[in-house]
């Protein structure tokens, strides 16, 4: 598989990348997550990195192969001689893209996460103030107000 074939492949599945992050985001922000959707969206990003990794595999291998040193450079060596040289960037541009998008998104989670937990603590709290008695009768004040004073 040559060089230019990889880089596009790689940008192809890159795009994807991007759309499933954005989908995932706006899954987020939404009032009622659907999490049945958004664990789909999950599965679907690990069989695309998956992908992609094995793609840049394939193209280190690749590189390796026509003898230009592994790393950025030698990749970027690579693609001048082989003409890709803006199919390179283009594909390093999206995955920086798309690394940015996938750090919004764990800070999105995060946020998420802390949300719930601080709901999770209320309700808690609400709860050990509602106690009941030996009898099973609710001990907590009765909502009346007591005027007598």
């Amino acid at each position: 598989m040559s060089l230019a074939s990889l880089l596009t492949d790689q940008q192809q599945r890159v795009d994807a990348l991007i759309t499933l992050l954005t989908n995932e985001q706006n899954l987020l922000t939404q009032g009622d997550i659907d999490g049945d959707a958004l664990a789909e969206v999950a599965h679907q990003k690990q069989q695309l990195l998956t992908e992609l990794e094995r793609i840049e595999s394939l193209r280190r291998n690749v590189q390796k192969r026509l003898g230009y040193e592994s790393g950025a450079l030698g990749a970027k060596a690579a693609a001048q001689d082989a003409g890709c040289t803006d199919a390179w960037q283009h594909l390093l541009e999206k995955s920086e893209r798309a690394a940015r998008m996938n750090a919004l998104t764990g800070k999105m989670l995060s946020l998420r996460m802390q949300h719930n937990q601080q709901m999770l603590d209320y309700i808690r709290q609400i709860a050990e103030k509602t106690l009941y008695t030996p009898s099973g009768h609710n001990s907590a004040q009765s909502g009346k107000i007591n005027a007598s004073a």
